[in-house]
């Protein structure tokens, strides 16, 4: 038997449902996420830090969990809001259920909701905090002041709360082909600020060699163990992360430094907002932001458009942007920056997820535009592989 549960939103609005999770009570700013697949990848996505997902797509949990498609270690959303749980799970991986999921990773859920309503709530007042109980755990008016002392996600750096403490060289989990000497591999430093496991293993798919760092590392580290190990650095990701990039100064004083080397950079989601930080443009919150995979983006160059998987709720300033950013890509929702290329030095950033997971693959190409600029900088200075 469900236990009861009720949702609490800072603009004092009740929605009584169902627990899908454990017993208790979390607070979080909710979001909305439009993706129809993929529920296990986005609640593994490092980038949810803090928040809470309300699900549009009105059935969820149908092809259950598995190992294999896990973005990270474990759970990082606050929170899950669904319309309705599938009782019973039908693909042929499914290892365990979503509520099982939910359970294991010590998550407080509702179903039973009008998601649509959420939605349109949000749409309209912008990103809601909230605060989801389970029945004795908390009063409305406990609830309420709970959400009044949560700050949100501005102004906080989280990245140290979803990364690694320790640089290691990555290995996929699946893959016998990886200790083969490739004859033309990229050596690739990649900065975890709350990475996908998925952008590591299309790097690994395109014959990249992932060394993955913390982000407090500093750029001196970086070229120091590519030295010390008689590697060339070739490319440096920034990788997707949680909240607002605004507050990680550190980290922009060592993209400073690594631009300056002129070594090819890509910034992905939050990497990209940093790689925009770093360069004297202005980052701001979003009403809403974008969640989902459906969201079509157009380059500004070729006038083609792609569909694209997105999750951010920060974006670069339009009116902020200096001369030597140049945009891309913008979203075909609302004109948002959604790529920019650097005048001055070798490095792109895309807002959206070109990794996709879930998601259509139409920005995979992102990784292939990241590999020329390093293979045109080889051949402009006649390097090798090593």
């Amino acid at each position: 038997m469900h236990k009861k549960a009720t949702l609490v939103l800072e603009n004092g609005l009740v929605f009584h449902g169902k627990s899908i999770g454990i017993n208790g009570s979390i607070i979080g700013e909710l979001v909305f996420n439009t993706a129809m697949t993929g529920y296990q990848e986005i609640l593994s996505d490092p980038s949810y830090l803090n928040q809470i997902i309300t699900f549009t797509f009105p059935q969820i949990g149908n092809t259950g969990i598995n190992t294999e498609d896990e973005e990270s270690y474990r759970i990082h959303a606050s929170g899950i809001i669904i319309h309705t749980l599938t009782k019973k799970s039908s693909n042929y991986r499914s290892q365990h259920s979503l509520k099982t999921y939910l359970i294991r990773n010590n998550i407080v859920g509702i179903s039973n909701i009008d998601t649509r309503q959420i939605t349109r709530i949000l749409r309209k007042l912008g990103s809601q905090k909230g605060c989801i109980f389970t029945e004795e755990t908390e009063s409305y008016y406990s609830a309420y002041q709970k959400i009044k002392s949560f700050s949100g996600l501005e102004h906080k750096n989280l990245t140290t709360l979803v990364s690694i403490k320790k640089d290691y060289q990555f290995s996929p989990k699946k893959n016998n082909d990886y200790n083969k000497n490739y004859t033309q591999h990229l050596n690739i430093a990649v900065y975890d600020f709350g990475i996908k496991n998925n952008i590591l293993n299309i790097l690994h798919q395109k014959k990249c060699i992932s060394h993955v760092f913390p982000p407090e590392s500093t750029a001196e580290k970086i070229i120091n163990t590519y030295k010390k190990n008689k590697k060339k650095l070739h490319g440096i990701i920034l990788s997707n992360g949680p909240g607002d990039p605004r507050p990680c100064i550190n980290i922009l004083y060592e993209i400073k430094k690594l631009l300056s080397l002129h070594i090819p950079i890509l910034g992905i989601c939050f990497g990209h907002q940093l790689l925009a930080l770093a360069n004297g443009a202005v980052i701001k919150k979003m009403k809403s932001g974008h969640h989902g995979a459906n969201h079509p983006v157009k380059n500004v160059i070729t006038n083609k458009v792609i569909i694209t998987s997105q999750n951010h709720n920060f974006t670069i300033d339009i009116n902020t942007l200096p001369k030597n950013i140049i945009i891309t890509h913008i979203s075909l929702f609302d004109t948002t920056i959604q790529g920019i290329e650097l005048v001055n030095a070798p490095a792109i950033g895309f807002q959206g997820h070109p990794e996709s997971a879930p998601g259509p693959q139409d920005a995979v190409y992102f990784f292939d535009l990241f590999i020329h600029k390093i293979h045109h900088l080889k051949k402009q200075y006649n390097d090798n592989y090593n």
